[in-house]
């Protein structure tokens, strides 16, 4: 660490979304609290419970009731996903400076100081790089296609969207908003409304227990959810400029088909039963409701300027206006 005593008067907010990892928990909080008490830096760590089915609720309710001096947990009433999970422990950090980092133990908080380190350099967000992958070449492959796509496409430099283990300024996660599976498009962005976006190298660790919940299925999902990354960075505020393109394309190909079958009507040929006729005309009438879209998202932008969370919480432990203390007795004999 360059400056040991300046980290030491941060405050750090760790945030780890947890779905079905119950004999993970308590070896990963282990390790962040051997690491933040090594460096001396105060800290919290936001237990986000994603509706797991095992039995990841009773032991974040048991860790919580021992370490509620830095523990919170947020519990989930069912399954939303991981953006919903780190867009809720985002909501409730206290700190100006951001963790995430998976549940799985794949990530390995010892790396935490480097990414200290890299902020101290004026990133705003910094991203880990899994350099050396412990993970099945099946899911090696498409990842890489992956990031190597979104990279050339989005112009943000980085080796590895996917990788869960952040750090953000708060700043930039007041300005960003997530759903669905956009949370691995953050850096986007955070690019993308002019924060440094940098990268650490960090050692990845195989998965010991429980199972992935990643795999080359989700490569499609992943670049369908690129294009709506496209479109919400370049276009969110100029919907017309999108859809109107495509119009104005559509419509100008069938005014020049519809031209050239009047040149030969005034020629003398018959064009009634040309099927290109029929074409020019739908590509008019396609174009102009495509202009059409793009005008009513042009009004629609002007009307919705926020969007509302998508999750609902069963219960908050240890945050002001909570719920726990009317529970306490029943997560004691690990009753949820």
């Amino acid at each position: 660490m360059k400056d040991f005593k300046k980290m030491s008067q941060k405050f750090i907010s760790i945030v780890i979304p947890i779905r079905n990892e119950e004999k993970n928990i308590e070896p990963l909080f282990k390790e962040i609290k051997e690491v933040m008490e090594g460096l001396n830096t105060r800290f919290e760590v936001i237990f986000v419970e994603d509706g797991s089915i095992d039995n990841s609720q009773i032991v974040l309710g048991g860790l919580y009731h021992r370490e509620n001096d830095i523990v919170k947990v947020v519990m989930f009433k069912r399954r939303y996903g991981k953006a919903a999970a780190i867009s809720a422990g985002f909501e409730i950090a206290k700190s100006n400076f951001i963790f995430t980092m998976d549940g799985d133990l794949q990530d390995a908080p010892k790396e935490i100081p480097k990414f200290l380190t890299k902020l101290d350099e004026g990133y705003d967000l910094i991203s880990g790089w899994k350099y050396e992958r412990k993970d099945p070449l099946a899911k090696k492959i498409p990842s890489k296609i992956f990031n190597l796509v979104t990279s050339l496409v989005t112009g943000v430099k980085l080796h590895d969207f996917n990788c869960g283990f952040k750090l953000y300024r708060k700043e930039v996660i007041k300005h960003i908003s997530i759903y669905g599976d956009l949370h691995r498009y953050i850096p986007v962005f955070a690019h993308q409304e002019g924060y440094k976006v940098g990268e650490v190298k960090i050692k990845h660790r195989p998965r010991i227990w429980g199972k992935s919940k990643y795999g080359s299925s989700r490569l499609l999902g992943g670049f369908l959810d690129l294009l709506t990354v496209i479109f919400l960075t370049r276009f969110i505020r100029k919907p017309l400029h999108f859809f109107g393109c495509i119009g104005l394309f559509m419509a100008f190909l069938g005014f020049i088909a519809d031209i050239y079958l009047t040149i030969l009507k005034l020629m003398g040929e018959a064009i009634g039963n040309r099927p290109l006729l029929l074409f020019g005309n739908l590509l008019i009438i396609v174009g102009i409701q495509f202009i059409l879209m793009g005008l009513i998202g042009e009004m629609m932008s002007k009307i919705f300027q926020g969007q509302s969370r998508e999750y609902s919480v069963r219960r908050y432990l240890g945050i002001k206006g909570g719920e726990w203390a009317s529970e306490k007795d029943r997560m004691k004999r690990g009753k949820l």
